[in-house]
């Protein structure tokens, strides 16, 4: 299994990115995990940022970046994204995706987020 995540970097405070983890080798369909992303910044635990369904495509996303993150997935391209806009230095952190199905979990090895002037 793997899990490819993409799109990380240096950006200045206000600025966006898109975060894509693409997905190979799942036991099961991509469109039947529930896909998940989680951040770890530099001396903080890994904080859970936003959550799409299956297989309904419902959204959840932590207090700290609601209105301001987009999760979505193309089950066709068993990849998930994450939209990141209006991007403050609190963001920063590594960014790792995660599928879970009926309490198995895998995890990606994860993207560099920067936010910095």
């Amino acid at each position: 299994v793997q899990l490819v995540e993409s799109g990380g970097g240096l950006v200045q405070p206000g600025g966006s990115l898109r975060l894509s983890c693409a997905a190979s080798g799942l036991p099961f369909t991509f469109s039947s995990y529930a896909m998940r992303w989680h951040r770890q910044g530099p001396g903080k635990e890994r904080e859970l940022v936003a959550t799409i369904g299956s297989p309904i495509s419902s959204t959840d996303y932590a207090d700290s970046v609601k209105g301001r993150f987009t999760i979505s997935r193309d089950n066709a391209k068993n990849t998930v994204y994450l939209q990141m806009n209006s991007l403050n230095p609190e963001d920063t952190a590594l960014y790792y995706c995660n599928a879970r199905r009926l309490g198995f979990d895998y995890w990606g090895q994860g993207t560099q987020v920067t936010v910095s002037s």
